[in-house]
């Protein structure tokens, strides 16, 4: 009913022209960027979203977007008067390859994907996936962690037992502490994880390999940009050294295999209270000449570049939603939505 609401309005605000006439007015606001971060690429609306937005923006690969950003009034101005806009990929799910890359190519639209080049090369599923297939797939009738047993069979100890293995997962000090936890809850719930050297049919939600990953960025459509090496947040890890190695070796590993200077980092899950001065501390020695989030907003050239904004995107939407939460028309109720 709440999703039936949303695009009633949506759509009475554009077939009202409300929308294009909040779109003339934000274009003539001053020199934006807007960001969209995606992870999955497999809904139905994508296609539909990207066409829209094709017609309405200008959509660009990060790079060449934020050099226009910020660079001074005397640079050239480009003859397109359209926003600037573009569509990030967190992570790199498998359905990036398969689904996002091919529409790419068949519509001629630049992408850009921040890389987890840890998963590239293990194949295995992304730990905060772990916790909802763990608990779907167990074998046990209860587990006991941190002396408290979660009998499975009762779904107010499933529930409490997702926040304990998520906080384990999220909040850990060390990649080899989530990692050794990891292990050890699979273990003991009788469950193997998902991997890419499994047999049988490739879970989409799986990371991309090294040759999709090289298969991309052949065929110039798609940018990619760093997103640390095993994706724990960063404020969390107990040493500088190992917040200097998920930042900086990621670089070093993505241009090793792409061939091209990586500039551009996005910190994981990304708000403030999960990035913490010593990730961006590390993101600017590291070399990187820009950093995004995922605090909600739209950047000026007034923007730090070490904490961008991006505006979230749903693979899942309608693009009358879109349309209208791009340009401010439906930001109340989505908050609201967000909230309840």
């Amino acid at each position: 009913m709440w999703e039936f609401l949303r695009l009633l309005l949506a759509a009475c605000f554009y077939y009202s022209g409300l929308v294009r006439l909040a779109h003339s007015w934000t274009r003539r606001a001053g020199k934006r960027l807007i960001i969209l971060n995606y992870h999955r690429a497999s809904g139905e609306h994508l296609r539909r979203q990207i066409l829209y937005l094709s017609r309405h923006y200008r959509l660009m690969h990060l790079n060449e977007a934020l050099e226009e950003l910020y660079a001074g009034e005397a640079a050239p101005r480009s003859r397109d008067r359209r926003i600037p806009l573009v569509l990030t990929f967190d992570d790199g799910y498998l359905d990036n390859y398969s689904y996002a890359w091919r529409l790419a190519c068949e519509l001629r639209i630049p992408m850009t994907i921040f890389l987890v080049p840890g998963y590239s090369e293990s194949g295995k599923y992304f730990w905060w996936l772990a916790t909802d297939y763990l608990i779907k797939h167990a074998k046990v009738e209860k587990v006991t962690i941190d002396s408290m047993i979660y009998y499975l069979a009762h779904s107010e100890y499933r529930r409490a037992l997702t926040v304990t293995i998520d906080s384990h997962l999220r909040y850990a000090t060390s990649v080899e502490e989530r990692e050794t936890f990891l292990s050890a809850i699979s273990h003991a719930l009788g469950v193997s994880l998902p991997c890419r050297s499994m047999q049988g049919k490739t879970d989409e939600s799986l990371p991309l390999n090294w040759a999709e990953i090289h298969e991309m960025a052949r065929s110039g459509w798609i940018s990619f940009a760093a997103h640390t090496m095993h994706h724990p947040l960063l404020r969390y890890l107990a040493h500088a050294s190992e917040t200097w190695y998920e930042v900086a070796e990621c670089r070093r590993v993505l241009e090793q295999h792409t061939g091209r200077t990586i500039r551009s980092f996005a910190y994981p899950i990304g708000k403030v209270e999960h990035i913490g001065s010593e990730g961006i501390r590390a993101v600017k020695m590291a070399g990187y000449d820009w950093a995004v989030t995922t605090i909600e907003g739209v950047n000026t050239p007034q923007t730090d570049p070490y904490l961008l904004r991006r505006l979230p995107g749903d693979d899942e939407q309608h693009w009358l939603i879109l349309a209208s939460e791009l340009v401010g028309l439906l930001g109340v109720l989505s908050r609201y939505r967000k909230k309840r």
